[in-house]
């Protein structure tokens, strides 16, 4: 059992992002300290900092329910995609790092789904 991201399309050929529910917390947790804080440390994961206190334009993904909860909008998910194509593009030192480029990966195939709910201007489902 695990999490899929996918286009509110109805159309089983769209593309989607799949994780375990331990993968996607992992892949968050990363996406976190890359915008430089810690997951564990807000509100809803353990800790008591409030979103408030954080800038990072990837909100909507990190601060929302595994699979459960609202759908993010086309909006939503324009204002993320300028950020996750920066962090795929990014190149590190060490790119032979297996987990850094399945991170990469993710973040890649997540940048598709979202550019693809855009495009066709609808809303990303978490199931």
């Amino acid at each position: 059992m695990g999490l899929m991201l996918f286009p509110g399309d109805d159309d089983v050929a769209s593309p989607d992002v799949s994780w375990s529910y331990t993968g996607f917390g992992t892949f968050r947790k990363w996406l976190a300290q890359t915008e430089g804080f810690a997951l564990a440390e807000m509100d809803g994961f353990g800790g008591d900092r409030q979103w408030s206190s954080v800038s990072t334009r990837l909100e909507p993904l990190l601060n929302h329910p595994d699979d459960d909860g609202p759908d993010l909008t086309p909006a939503q998910c324009a204002a993320m995609l300028p950020r996750l194509e920066a962090i795929r593009d990014h190149r590190l030192p060490d790119d032979s790092d297996p987990v850094l480029r399945r991170r990469i990966e993710d973040v890649s195939q997540l940048v598709t789904v979202l550019r693809f709910c855009v495009d066709k201007n609808v809303e990303l489902i978490f199931g």
